[in-house]
């Protein structure tokens, strides 16, 4: 089954679809991944930081698929371990805190940044301001779906960002 068809299946009332039901399919989660890596196979990625929590499951296959390692960007209050943070303001209005453990990565490091789904582009900005800090060099940014707004559109001018629905 294609991935796409399970999206579109998906799709509820919200302004979001279900992206969970593809991970069951192997078939669709791996098409899924190979789409989601192919404008990045030839950025050198040294790190992949997915975002709290479907983050994590695409970040961590595109890690294996980009031979990367995988960094994690926790909601707040959840790292046991010395880190930074960053405050931001979501698409529902509600204030929400990022964290990266401290030295995730030597400086320099390119990374990739991955989240299922991109709404106004403050949850990437504030995970990139995260990155930054710690010496990373963002080459990307991956989601399943990056909607177009004037959030959105900053980091697409600055940086490649690539969607597939």
């Amino acid at each position: 089954m294609d991935y796409r068809e399970l999206i579109d299946r998906s799709r509820t009332i919200y302004r979001r679809s279900d992206v969970t039901p593809i991970f069951a399919h192997p078939a669709a989660f791996a098409a899924l991944v190979e789409d989601l890596v192919r404008p990045f196979l030839d950025a050198s990625v040294g790190q992949v930081a997915g975002l709290d929590a479907l983050g994590f499951i695409l970040g961590t296959a595109m890690a294996l698929r980009l031979q990367a390692g995988f960094i994690p960007i926790r909601k707040g209050g959840k790292l046991p371990v010395a880190h930074d943070s960053e405050t931001v303001t979501d698409y529902s209005g509600k204030a929400k805190t990022l964290e990266l453990r401290l030295d995730p990565f030597p400086a320099g490091t390119r990374v990739l940044l991955v989240d299922e789904w991109v709404d106004t582009g403050a949850q990437a900005k504030a995970a990139i301001a995260l990155i930054e800090r710690a010496g990373g060099v963002v080459v990307g940014i991956a989601s399943v779906t990056i909607r177009e707004n004037p959030g959105t559109a900053e980091l697409k001018a600055k940086y490649r960002c690539h969607s597939v629905v």
